[in-house]
């Protein structure tokens, strides 16, 4: 027994121990966690020898797997998908070889012994093959363009269920082990792990053998490999030795990534009450080929458009993105690295707090940003939450297939909101306390919803438990209907409340505990607050006056629904509210007219009061209600109407901004300009289009002569409107662009041309190896939000069975459902229902009908609410 074995198995036991339920106020119990493994042995340290084949496309593997028997067994079940198992023995015993089984449906495979295995600890062996795939499941492999050819490297994305593709393993959150690899690849190429290299040595055939140090215990989805020829740049903080890793040449592109990480490593020290465990953090730039981030312990990997930013060809405002992934990622070193859900049905601990860390921290930071207002979808999740196929916070995952379909809106945007909600009704610091609490009682171990409750009332002595579970475990958000009456100059407050739903009429009924404020519009300060637990109530606030403004500040995650009266009375009050109350205002508003509970005239009177604004939170909100009205408005002859009186609302903001930066403007009237120029190009403004025209030739001599502020919207505005020639043009930069978030500028300009049979060679792109299967259904996804929705669905149905061998299991299950939600006709729903690809697993069917709920809610606004929209305007043409 060695000592890292001695040491591990403590730990393992340990950990075991602890989240037993001898504890009434520990949530997390391993026996009752769900999953499909067994729990009769727990692995507790893993040594994994891993040679990739990256002409072959195949790895040769072998693993040795300190494990812990709790009850005696012949059997040990294990994950493994699309793996070959050579052998597998235990203790390195003769005759102890194990037979061994594979089930593909349940992605297991049985190792069966021909004697029983006593309780206590044992060591498995394993030899195997896996995969190196062409999608971004398991361990991959990416092609990029350099200065001297494509060059190929490799590197893994596990979540949630895909470290099975990679090594045999116990893939489910609750078995946490820690891992030691060692990894075989071309001596050129930089490998790089979760923590240090502990050695490497030369070996026959011009390649290294590198081997890591081990890990702390984690969950197997956290472990990270990544190869290539790639380069590190490096600083220190806290006794942590923080890197960037790219593509060789490109790592000076990282120099603001890593100042970034630097600065929040030491905020998120001192904010979790745990220091950053690991003695280093790699941040590392996949080129092209990859989704988004993922935030592996210690080896944080990135779609490198996410990660570096090149000052000649990035916007400025890229460096707020990047802030806010790596910001992202990095809170979940502590919330899902350290301490992590034991299944996935708790995701939102996660990533409802990590979305939640990544606006707070950039506020502290960069209080200019306003990220709370200008940056958060809340509102998508709140779209989401009133629709009928929504779900609880906390959800119930079944499968792998379900687990793949949590991370959405709920999840992320709601998870975050929640938090936010719940730490402003405790106050700052108690909250903080309670985090510490919950950091400190279950680090290196797994935790539930529950286990967070019960440390924030430890810590505050509040009870926030039924407040909180009023949102996590039902789905659905309240709907605050509030009366106000004014008699013998005294002023009341009547407020009801029952569930806001968008064509869901038969929703069951839902109550919450909301924590609600008040304040006289045009103050900007709360003058009252209530927790609102029944379905009414009714208060005395004080003496008659200005209308009352209710969620003050946007905090609360809750609909609002004035008496007419008092909604005249706001909208007249809209220039003397704070921009989170204006866009508070107009998100209720079109809220409720998407729910036939407003006529479009009320919301259009708000538009017009908001006219003079200059905040691009409230433009967002405009720009984003009418590109769903003019979405549907496809193919209908009142769209010239519509765009008419859209263009006359949003052209004086632009004209105040103007095509060129003033000396010294704000950042976000850079942005907002963008926003201006894209949503007007959509609009068929011809003034918009032809100067976006002229300044796109004189880039085409001088690429210096375009603003990079200006790029990504003066470039969708030219692909919209291109011919033959500039969409030429357009190819041609993308193919000679330095960096993937570059390239997707020109390739997605080139997708949202009104032309079909430019479309239609877009579409043919996608079965190239021209680019990456992420950034292909990409474009497929952008033709189907654009003017040729038909062409995207026709190409999707005739190629698909190509398609999906080049994206992975994925795209088969949920590609057509996330294309088809575009559509707004009821037959589209019935076509989704019977494509079987999408009725194979559990998780497809759920999404199907998300978006078959999603099309008929479309089709049943375009038939009842449009017609009344396309009359508002018609009153208006004469100033239109």
């Amino acid at each position: 027994m060695s000592y890292r074995w001695g040491i591990f198995a403590f730990l393992s036991l340990a950990v075991l121990l602890t989240c037993g339920p001898a504890r009434a106020d520990q949530g997390f119990s391993l026996a009752t966690t769900p999953g499909r493994l067994p729990r009769t042995v727990l692995p507790v340290h893993y040594v994994i020898d891993l040679r990739p084949d990256l002409n072959a496309l195949s790895i040769s593997g072998s693993e040795s797997v300190d494990i812990k028997v709790l009850n005696t067994t012949d059997r040990l079940v294990v994950n493994a998908l699309n793996i070959g198992i050579a052998s597998a023995s235990l203790d390195g015993k003769p005759g102890e070889e194990a037979t061994v089984s594979l089930d593909a449906a349940a992605q297991t495979a049985t190792l069966r012994f021909p004697r029983p295995i006593e309780v206590g600890a044992h060591r498995l062996r394993v030899a195997f093959t896996s995969r190196i795939n062409q999608f971004s499941q398991g361990l991959f492999f990416v092609d990029y363009p350099t200065s001297n050819g494509h060059r190929r490297m490799f590197a893994t994305q596990l979540e949630p269920t895909d470290a099975r593709r990679v090594f045999p393993c116990w893939d489910e959150p609750a078995f946490k082990a820690s891992f030691e690899p060692t990894v075989t690849v071309p001596a050129n190429f930089l490998a790089v792990s979760n923590m240090p290299i502990a050695h490497e040595e030369v070996v026959a055939g011009g390649l290294k053998r590198v081997s890591f140090r081990a890990t702390p215990l984690m969950s197997s989805y956290l472990f990270v490999l990544v190869g290539g020829e790639l380069a590190r740049i490096t600083d220190h903080t806290d006794g942590v030795e923080v890197g960037v890793v790219a593509q060789t040449g490109r790592e000076p592109q990282g120099r603001y990534a890593l100042a970034t990480a630097m600065e929040l490593l030491r905020y998120y020290n001192g904010y979790f009450g745990v220091k950053y465990p690991l003695p280093k953090l790699d941040l590392i730039a996949v080129p092209g080929g990859f989704g988004g981030a993922m935030e592996n312990w210690g080896g944080i990997t990135f779609y490198d458009g996410y990660l570096l930013y090149d000052p000649a060809s990035s916007p400025h405002v890229l460096r707020r993105r990047i802030y806010g992934i790596i910001a992202h990622e990095m809170a979940h070193q502590w919330f899902g690295n350290l301490v992590t859900p034991a299944w996935w049905g708790d995701l939102w601990l996660n990533e409802g707090f990590a979305n939640w860390m990544q606006a707070k921290v950039a506020n502290h930071f960069h209080p200019d940003w306003e990220v709370f207002l200008n940056e958060s979808r809340k509102q998508d999740a709140m779209y989401a939450d009133a629709r009928s196929l929504s779900h609880p916070i906390k959800q119930r995952i079944a499968d792998e297939s379900e687990a793949a379909i949590a991370f959405d809106e709920i999840t992320y945007e709601k998870g975050a909101a929640i938090v936010r909600v719940i730490e402003n009704y405790l106050g700052e610091a108690a909250f903080r306390a309670g985090i510490h609490g919950y950091m400190n009682e279950h680090a290196y171990s797994n935790a539930t919803t529950e286990d967070l409750w019960t440390a924030l009332e430890k810590a505050s002595g509040v009870r926030v438990a039924p407040i909180a579970r009023s949102y996590t475990e039902q789905a659905g958000l309240p709907l605050i209907i509030a009366d106000e009456k004014c008699a013998d100059g005294r002023r009341a407050l009547n407020l009801k409340q029952e569930r806001f739903t968008i064509f869901y009429p038969d929703a069951p009924p839902a109550l919450w505990q909301v924590p609600i404020n008040w304040g006289l519009a045009g103050e900007n300060k709360p003058n009252g607050t209530l927790l609102l637990a029944d379905k009414s109530a009714k208060i005395s606030v004080g003496q008659c006056g200005p209308p009352l403004k209710l969620n003050v500040g946007d905090v609360g995650y809750y609909r609002v629904q004035y008496d007419p009266a008092t909604l005249a009375a706001l909208t007249q009050m809209m220039e003397r509210m704070q921009a989170e109350d204006r866009v508070n205002l107009l998100t209720d508003s079109w809220a409720l007219l998407e729910a036939e509970r407003l006529v479009p005239a009320d919301y259009f009177r708000l538009v017009t009061a908001v006219s003079p604004d200059r905040h691009r939170a409230v433009w967002r909100e405009v720009i984003d209600a009418f590109a769903r009205i003019d979405r549907l408005e496809l193919g209908r002859a009142g769209r010239v109407g519509f765009q008419a009186y859209a263009r006359s609302v949003l052209r004086p903001a632009f004209d105040r901004v103007g095509w060129d930066a003033a000396a010294n403007e704000p950042e976000d009237v850079t942005i907002l300009r963008s926003a201006l120029i894209s949503a007007l190009g959509e609009l068929n403004d011809p003034e918009i289009t032809a100067e976006a025209r002229r300044r796109f030739a004189v880039f085409l001599e001088n690429p210096a002569s375009l603003d990079v502020n200006l790029r990504d919207a003066l470039i969708g505005v030219v692909g919209r409107h291109a011919d033959q020639p500039t969409y030429d043009a357009l190819g041609k930069l993308a193919r000679t662009a330095g960096n993937g978030r570059e390239r997707m500028r020109y390739y997605s300009a080139m997708a949202r041309a009104s032309d079909p049979k430019l479309i239609e060679r877009t579409l043919q792109l996608t079965l190239t190896d021209e680019l990456a299967p992420e950034r292909a259904s990409e474009l497929i996804l952008i033709v189907a939000m654009g003017e040729h929705p038909q062409l995207a669905l026709q190409f999707a149905t005739a190629n698909f069975k190509a398609l999906a061998a080049k994206h992975g299991p994925e795209f088969r299950y949920f590609f057509m459902s996330r294309l088809m939600s575009n559509f707004a006709e009821p037959s589209y729903a019935k076509q989704l229902a019977n494509f079987a690809p999408a009725q194979e697993t559990s998780g497809g069917r759920i999404e199907a009908a998300r978006a078959e709920a999603s099309i008929m809610e479309s089709a049943s606004f375009r038939e009842r609410q449009l017609p009344e929209i396309e009359r508002w305007i018609e009153t208006q043409q004469p100033h239109v």
